[in-house]
């Protein structure tokens, strides 16, 4: 089995999903470090204590995911789940790898990037081949639906593809015409999305004045999961380091409902 320092595995990591550009929520990149070699990698969503016992279970030393820890504004004190995460980690000399913002933006491994892979979404792209890009550090995409025409035609589409029942706002007649979409928890940029002409706005999750937004301006708006919609970027990454140093990366779906 072949294997790849820690140090290494970051610095790709960090340098491919161009972590310096971005202004996050939490650190990105190696956020608590294990053994310096690594062999097997267990990606996922969430570094949850349920995913930390798959890891050491699967005997990996490193796990890689969207959700890591150490988000701003929590409280500090190493107490609760907190500390059985961080004990579990520590004990199994394990590596936590985590990115928030930069594997949702990145081109083609990114969150939005597969979204759109997965739900057949066609990005608009510009002279130079690039995904068309708008809202707070561009993070939101812009395209259409090749073959469906309608809200309702789409929400199928959605329901099938990501084994959820979405939450749904709009007349299930609409035309399908610009679409825009961010995956996780971004309905508050629903408004940037309109300003760049969607009439149809997909993303994880909802707040109470997403539904007087949409209804106000005769758009439609998806809320298809948080995880649902998240758990397409930390699997195609894992298969990028897989493909790059050639050692074992799983992938491990723990199921989230939100």
């Amino acid at each position: 089995m072949k294997d790849v320092t820690a140090q290494d595995l970051a610095h790709w990591l960090d340098a491919t999903l161009a972590t310096a550009r971005f202004k996050d929520y939490c650190p990105n990149g190696l956020q608590v470090e294990g053994t310096p070699t690594i062999r097997r990698i267990v990606t996922g969503v969430t570094a949850s204590e349920a995913l930390l016992r798959e890891a050491i279970a699967r005997d990996a030393d490193a796990v890689l995911v969207h959700h890591g820890w150490f988000w701003k504004n929590e409280d500090p004190r190493v107490r609760g789940p907190r500390r059985t995460r961080l004990a579990l980690t520590l004990a199994h000399d394990l590596n936590l790898f985590a990115y928030h913002l930069p594997l949702d933006a990145h081109p083609t491994l990114g969150n939005n990037a597969q979204l759109a892979r997965i739900l057949g979404l066609e990005p608009l792209r510009d002279d130079a081949g690039k995904p068309l890009l708008c809202g707070p550090d561009n993070l939101i995409w812009l395209g259409s639906a090749p073959g469906l025409n309608t809200l309702a035609d789409l929400q199928q589409r959605v329901t099938q593809t990501l084994a959820r029942t979405p939450l749904v706002i709009g007349d299930p007649t609409l035309p399908l015409g610009r679409i825009a979409w961010c995956t996780g928890g971004a309905q508050n940029m629903m408004a940037d999305a309109l300003d760049a002409g969607a009439t149809v706005y997909i993303t994880g999750e909802a707040s109470e004045q997403t539904t007087h937004l949409a209804r106000e301006t005769g758009t439609g708006f998806i809320g298809a999961g948080h995880h649902a919609t998240e758990r397409y970027g930390a699997q195609a990454l894992g298969e990028a380091v897989a493909a790059q140093f050639g050692i074992d990366v799983i992938f491990v779906d723990i199921d989230n409902p939100v």
